[in-house]
């Protein structure tokens, strides 16, 4: 598997912000599909899918950190989004150029520094989060704004660097990074009444009300008929009768988004999002009826900037076609991690459980992947980093946490008995910092903070509904789970702060 030939494989790592797993119609051919993403589906059915692909730390500038680097947070420096990416890390974008690919990256960055000339031979990225109109970009030695919306004009870019801008001479590896599906999910004009009229099934758990678990999930600041809010989220300005149920930004916070736009684009917008403000304003609604109507309307946005995700990834796969550069590229489709689309009552991600800790992740690599192959092994995003360096004939340093998938490729092997998870930026969205470990089946999660440990038998509780750390049933299986949390804290020298000894602000 590994490449052994003359001609190294030019490298696509497309990846996306916030994209959960059950909005991707390849990956849920087995249950309910909330769209369809016939771009997206060709990387999964021309190459893999891996079923079981999780993250390390469920929040954006960690996990992207981890990626790069192949490392646990703590290892990597970046615990959580205040975090930059030292210099001194390692990553694989550096080694490939090292080792005499070019290198690029374009889109959503994230890490709190610019990009390093060791690591990209071009870049041109999204300030912090960026934003969907008319966005800036930072480039070496300044910024640039572009008009239009950012997934094209990202998709744009990178298209310009593969045709005109790198070394032809070398082999590529160009990383399309989408700002996409970032809250606040405001798609492009094409798909403004993407969906109308349509009612999306609503998750089993809805109406979660978080009993037999930790009582710290009472205390969560992202369910969707709580705490999210009127104008920038859900797109209504005047909610009438309703409006005290949720908070509005001050009209500042109008610039990030709305104060961007051209007169011609804010029109489109109004006469666009008009009807939902309208319908909002008729009448008051119930309890249940507006946390149906504000989940409808939270999936209807969600869905239509996925819908322009897919739209560029079948820019990029129709170039490479074009390109004659198929045959010999890999191809990488994942986020930085899940996102909850209702599940729970809840957007957003952080917590362990499986909406948020699973991410995407589908390869596409013609003559060295079987089409249409699916793997249900358990995988990290601390193995991309290690597969692409070894596919590229590149030597993996030991200080990566990761293992390349290859191998599951290859024979099937598996690569992991567990994972571990942590997540340290307590207090965000009321969610505590918290780790644990996930096996094939089972879960245990350990709120440190409030000194309680949390059991999931996922095959007979996949929605994750009820711990079983006290049932005596389970207590072999508790011990066993909580030798290899005891195991993997210490393979990846967790310190006791980050613990029952250390010190955390009350939830």
């Amino acid at each position: 598997m590994k490449n052994n030939g003359t001609k190294p494989p030019n490298i696509l790592f497309i990846m996306s912000d916030d994209h959960a797993v059950q909005a991707i119609s390849a990956l849920n051919r087995d249950r309910v599909q909330l769209n369809q993403t016939p771009n997206l589906d060709r990387i999964a059915d021309e190459g893999c899918v891996f079923k079981n692909s999780f993250c390390c730390n469920s929040i954006c500038t960690p996990s992207r950190a981890s990626i790069l680097t192949g490392k646990h947070s703590l290892q990597n420096g970046v615990l959580t989004l205040s975090d930059s990416l030292a210099d001194d890390q390692v990553t694989f974008a550096g080694l490939l150029k090292e080792a005499g690919y070019t290198t690029a990256l374009v889109g959503k960055w994230h890490l709190n520094c610019e990009p390093k000339a060791e690591d990209f031979d071009f870049w041109e990225v999204l300030p912090g989060q960026g934003c969907y109109y008319n966005p800036d970009y930072l480039v070496p030695g300044g910024t640039v704004r572009r008009e239009g919306y950012v997934t094209d004009i990202t998709t744009d870019t990178m298209l310009n660097w593969l045709e005109t801008g790198r070394d032809q001479e070398k082999p590529f590896l160009a990383c399309l990074q989408f700002k996409a599906p970032h809250r606040p999910w405001m798609p492009p004009p094409r798909h403004y009444h993407l969906y109308d009229g349509h009612t999306f099934p609503e998750p089993e758990n809805l109406r979660d009300d978080y009993r037999n678990r930790c009582d710290v999930l009472k205390r969560n600041k992202m369910e969707i008929a709580k705490h999210m809010t009127w104008n920038t989220d859900l797109k209504v300005h005047d909610a009438g009768p309703n409006q005290s149920r949720l908070e509005s930004f001050p009209e500042t916070y109008g610039e990030y988004e709305w104060g961007r736009m051209t007169p011609e684009q804010l029109k489109a917008w109004n006469d666009a999002y008009d009807a939902r403000g309208a319908f909002v304003r008729s009448h008051e609604m119930s309890d249940e009826e507006f946390e149906s109507w504000s989940y409808q309307a939270y999936v209807t946005d969600y869905l239509r900037v996925i819908a322009a995700v897919d739209d560029n990834v079948g820019r990029a796969l129709q170039y490479l076609k074009d390109s004659d550069l198929e045959d010999n590229t890999i191809v990488i489709y994942c986020a930085d991690q899940g996102f909850y689309l209702g599940e729970h009552r809840w957007f957003d991600k952080r917590w362990m459980f499986e909406e948020s800790m699973q991410m995407p992740l589908m390869i596409r690599w013609p003559g060295k992947i079987k089409a249409g192959a699916t793997y249900e092994q358990l995988v990290q995003n601390i193995d991309y980093a290690p597969t692409l360096l070894e596919a590229c004939g590149v030597d993996v340093p030991e200080s990566m946490h990761g293992t390349s998938l290859l191998r599951v490729i290859e024979d099937g092997s598996s690569i992991h008995e567990d994972l571990y998870y942590h997540y340290y930026l307590h207090g965000g969205h009321g969610v505590p910092a918290h780790d644990g470990v996930r096996s094939m089946r089972y879960k245990l999660l350990h709120y440190y903070t409030q000194g309680e440990f949390n059991l999931f038998d996922l095959e007979e509780d996949p929605m994750e509904m009820s711990s079983l750390h006290d049932d005596p049933a389970y207590a072999d299986i508790l011990a066993d789970m909580m030798q290899r949390y005891e195991r993997a804290r210490k393979q990846y020298d967790i310190p006791k702060e980050y613990g029952p000894e250390g010190t955390f602000a009350p939830m």
